[in-house]
């Protein structure tokens, strides 16, 4: 099944029989080293680049609601992002993962993130619409 947005990410998660923990990389797009011309246009066109992780964090489904109240967190932080990526922890059927047992899985996801790996996680705009990423 397609996961068309935030929303439904959620919804998913909550019919899991296990809790789940969801992991968040948030990135920003920024324009390649030494861009050519070419790049540095699509690039002032909104699209191409580079995306770049910027922010990192966990959190079980008792603590997420709405797409628009997760932007309005990441404003705390002060860091500018594009894309947010997410992924699933499970838990023991009982309980999700601690955010210490999930500290070692988003460093992995952030580390297949910078080297451009991004099969393994939805993706989502600002919107929380999902984004397909070619």
């Amino acid at each position: 099944m397609a996961i068309a947005n935030y929303a439904k990410l959620l919804s998913e998660a909550h019919r899991q029989p296990d809790p789940q923990r969801l992991l968040f990389v948030f990135a920003r797009a920024e324009l390649p080293d030494n861009p050519d011309t070419q790049q540095r246009k699509r690039f002032e066109q909104g699209e191409g680049g580079v995306l770049t992780p910027a922010l990192c964090v966990d959190k079980t489904l008792d603590e997420l609601s709405d797409m628009e109240s997760l932007v309005v967190e990441s404003r705390l932080t002060g860091v500018a992002w594009d894309i947010v990526f997410v992924a699933a922890l499970a838990g023991d059927g009982t309980n999700p993962p601690t955010s210490e047992e999930a500290e070692r899985p988003l460093q992995r996801m952030v580390e297949a993130l910078q080297m451009g790996s991004i099969d393994n996680f939805l993706a989502f705009d600002r919107r929380g619409d999902a984004v397909d990423i070619q």
